[in-house]
């Protein structure tokens, strides 16, 4: 149970909080409906997302067998079978499918698209340089896309912007740190790394950052902002998202750790209080300034 429960990577659902971003950005956390179908999704797109990564791992077994720390993956090492990995994969994909059905059959359309972008992303988008960044930001959009079904709301083009960006500049930092792995050791993790060099990355995520940090504040202080949470002073939580990317870019350009980005906010003591202090921050402007 504990190889199969590492095969799911469940570390890994942080990622599908984005599906609660609706929710949030709409003022409907008070909504015990609104969280319950967002919970079922999120269960839905996890099971899912296991799939996917199940299927990554079918399919790369033998290039994870070389690789210093994939090699310990259950199905690289062997711990479980080819045929056993296959029925796992299967018995998530039909409870994913089933339970998002069950909760909109919108959103599992929505599903059925992240499902064949990230079939497509690991048999070929994923050796071809810039497209496989930008199909990694793609899923995050996807996650917003069914929050968006589930909690029927109008937000703006802005939180789709910006989660887009953020996506792309963790993307880009993992594979910086996969050029520095190449550059100290000579063993190149991914076919593609020949497209990418620190210099490209370097910029292309101080882009990203910059466009995310802009993008927010430029939403904070929007009239439909002001008058969702009636309330001008949202451009003030701004601070900590300047904060928590200032953070995640010293990880990665000064300690060089930025591998694994779900690893990294669940394990950085720093971003965690950031990212708690940015939840705060609106608790606090909305019920006592």
């Amino acid at each position: 149970m504990k190889e199969y429960i590492k095969l799911a990577r469940p570390y890994q659902y942080i990622k599908n909080l984005f599906i609660f971003a609706p929710a949030f950005f709409s003022f409907r956390f008070d909504d015990a409906g609104v969280l319950y179908d967002c919970f079922l999704a999120f269960i839905a797109f996890s099971l899912t997302a296991s799939a996917v990564y199940v299927f990554n791992d079918i399919n790369y077994r033998a290039e994870d067998a070389q690789h210093h720390t994939k090699k310990h993956r259950p199905v690289a090492s062997g711990q479980i079978s080819l045929h056993s990995a296959w029925v796992f994969l299967s018995a998530l994909l039909i409870i994913g499918a089933a339970l998002m059905a069950y909760v909109s059959l919108n959103a599992l359309c929505v599903l059925a698209v992240y499902l064949i972008v990230n079939i497509a992303y690991t048999l070929k988008l994923k050796h071809i340089a810039i497209i496989d960044v930008v199909i990694i930001a793609l899923g995050f959009v996807l996650r917003l896309f069914v929050g968006m079904v589930v909690v029927p709301n109008d937000l703006t083009h802005w939180i789709v912007v910006m989660t887009a960006l953020l996506a792309l500049f963790l993307a880009l930092a993992k594979r910086r740190d996969e050029v520095l792995i190449w550059l100290n050791t000579g063993k190149k993790t991914r076919k593609n790394l020949d497209g990418y060099n620190l210099i490209f990355l370097d910029y292309s995520m101080m882009m990203s950052a910059g466009i995310v940090i802009i993008g927010y504040i430029l939403w904070s202080i929007t009239p439909y902002v002001i008058e969702r949470f009636h309330n001008d002073n949202i451009y003030l939580t701004s601070i900590f998202v300047l904060i928590g990317i200032m953070r995640y870019m010293q990880l990665t350009f000064v300690y060089e750790q930025s591998a694994d980005p779900s690893k990294l906010v669940l394990s950085d003591r720093f971003l965690q209080i950031v990212i708690c202090s940015w939840l705060l921050s609106f608790a606090v402007i909305l019920y006592v300034l």
